[in-house]
């Protein structure tokens, strides 16, 4: 009887860590949609990433020197997906993608890409489909210098 009860138990952590491990996994594509849409200049792939409602924010300097929250939509980033990278100057040829994952909670995730020139913090659900999508990201340039309108 002890020898079933751990088999069971065997199991149930194997199942437990097939289904972490695509969820893992699933989150990580979306994440790569997110950026390698920009690199390829792939505005479906940057769709399919994203949720309808996302949110993109950073901190922003104006030419007058006041400092607001500066915010992208989906629209914002399907759009940028399909022009950004179109003359492909805008990323080394091996462009970097790490991937962190802080954290995987049933349907939410937190998550850390750091990519050549900047890093965002993204947070992820699973949708009902049992789709993972980037509902938040709030990102910084590597040198915040950067973070101006400002010509100078």
């Amino acid at each position: 009887m002890k020898i079933l009860g751990l088999a069971l138990v065997l199991v149930s952590l194997s199942l437990y860590a097939i289904a972490g491990n695509n969820d893992k996994t699933s989150i990580e594509r979306a994440v790569k949609d997110y950026i390698e849409s920009q690199h390829k200049v792939l505005p479906g792939m940057m769709a399919r990433g994203l949720d309808p409602a996302l949110a993109k924010r950073t901190y922003w300097l104006s030419k007058e020197g006041k400092e607001f929250i500066l915010e992208s939509s989906y629209e914002d980033m399907v759009n940028l997906a399909g022009f950004y990278n179109e003359n492909g100057d805008k990323f080394p040829s091996t462009p970097r993608i790490d991937i962190e994952i802080f954290d995987i909670d049933k349907r939410v995730a937190s998550v850390k890409l750091s990519a050549d020139d900047w890093i965002d913090y993204m947070h992820l659900y699973k949708n009902e489909e049992g789709q993972w999508k980037i509902l938040n990201i709030l990102w910084q340039f590597n040198e915040i210098s950067a973070h101006s309108s400002k010509k100078g």
